[in-house]
């Protein structure tokens, strides 16, 4: 008897997964990929929408396209974006508590039977760059700790088509495992610190660590990864003094600081009044660096770019809240419990490890990965309504 995929699509309110999925799967219940379009997105797009989501990104989809359309189309939205860029969660687990991350109880962490085994992860990664995608970044919870990282980024970087792996990292362990992550295959780094100042930073992420986070920001240039970007969440009243310290990182140095609006997910406590606009933050650096000019950035970029006449470095802002850039957006999402998200704000799911673990072959598994592409809005809800939806911390989420 057949059986519809929308059994593995959810939304993650209290995220009882066990109430979520069947126990039992039969491979042979799952619908072809045309019948999954019909049955789960009826209806029509809202024309105005997909022409201006069209005028930024559907101009690369023909020059990005791997030669087999009927694969690849699993990667293509209802507005023609081409999704290119997959990060997957490896952990959930992580040696800091920074608050913007997780509550101060902490959270209740997927067992790990739960979490996505290596053989998992790469099955699933081939899977998405046969497919088209081109770049993979690593994240977590603190990637580093998964004890078998080495070995997936090995595998990972000999994926046929695979042009960039990336990791966003916390740097407290990265320092001794940087040579080896290196020599298997890793190509560009994002280390993540939010003050220079090592009592704020303890303060922060409720841990110490300050002085080795700055090691491997160091580490990374000595070993030529060019540039070294350092993620930094501006928050008002904690580090927005710190802006222009950070900008000083770019002077001598191949840093490009990225500073990151402060962001609402369960637990975090977000409050408008924390929220430092890009505008704001824009107004901080030109104040004390007018030289600093705007890059030609990329449809498919998150951040905007910027360089500073006789630096070496750059600074880049990240504008999620008060500019979107959801009309440009390529990434998807693999969470290390193995659920895949369309984007980082909506709360639905879908799982893929279920499937996976019951026996479902790639091209079902396309066929379930399709459709929840094909269900991706135009844009993210907005930062007050997105406030108000129940949705991971971003520890589960995948930095």
């Amino acid at each position: 008897m057949r059986r519809h995929l929308s059994k593995f699509f959810h939304y993650p309110i209290g995220f009882n997964l066990s109430n979520s999925f069947p126990l039992k799967c039969d491979v042979s219940s799952f619908c072809a990929a045309n019948s999954i379009r019909q049955g789960l997105f009826g209806g029509h797009l809202n024309e105005c929408a997909t022409r201006a989501l069209a005028t930024t990104s559907c101009a690369s989809v023909s020059e990005d396209l791997p030669k087999d359309n009927s694969v690849s189309d699993m990667l293509v939205d209802s507005f023609g974006r081409l999704h290119t860029y997959l990060r997957i969660s490896v952990t959930e687990r992580c040696n800091l508590r920074c608050q913007y991350c997780m509550p101060a109880e902490g959270v209740e962490l997927t067992p790990s039977p739960q979490i996505l085994t290596k053989t998992e992860i790469l099955r699933l990664a081939n899977l998405f760059v046969s497919s088209g995608v081109t770049k993979i970044r690593l994240t977590g919870g603190e990637p580093t700790v998964r004890k078998d990282i080495e070995d997936i980024c090995l595998e990972l970087s000999n994926l046929k088509g695979l042009r960039t792996l990336s990791m966003t990292t916390n740097g407290i362990a990265l320092t001794r495992k940087l040579p080896r992550l290196k020599d298997c295959g890793l190509t560009s780094l994002n280390i993540s610190v939010d003050t220079l100042v090592p009592a704020k930073f303890e303060f922060m992420t409720r841990r110490r660590g300050h002085e080795k986070v700055m090691n491997s920001i160091n580490a990374a240039i000595d070993l030529g990864f060019n540039p070294v970007k350092v993620n930094c969440v501006v928050m008002r009243g904690f580090n927005d003094d710190e802006i222009c310290d950070f900008v000083e990182l770019t002077r001598d140095k191949p840093i490009d600081i990225r500073f990151i609006e402060f962001m609402p997910f369960d637990g975090n406590v977000w409050n408008v009044k924390k929220l430092v606009p890009y505008s704001e933050m824009l107004d901080t650096v030109m104040k004390q660096f007018p030289s600093l000019k705007r890059d030609q950035d990329h449809p498919t970029d998150t951040a905007k770019n910027f360089t500073i006449d006789g630096h070496e470095g750059r600074v880049s802002f990240i504008t999620s809240m008060t500019e979107h850039f959801c009309a440009g957006c390529n990434r998807l999402r693999l969470l290390a419990d193995g659920n895949f998200k369309v984007c980082l704000f909506g709360p639905s799911e879908v799982s893929l490890r279920d499937p996976l673990r019951c026996g479902a072959e790639d091209h079902e598994l396309r066929e379930i990965i399709g459709a929840a592409v094909k269900k991706k809005k135009a844009s993210h809800a907005g930062m007050f309504d997105i406030a108000k939806t129940a949705n991971r911390p971003m520890i589960h989420i995948g930095g």
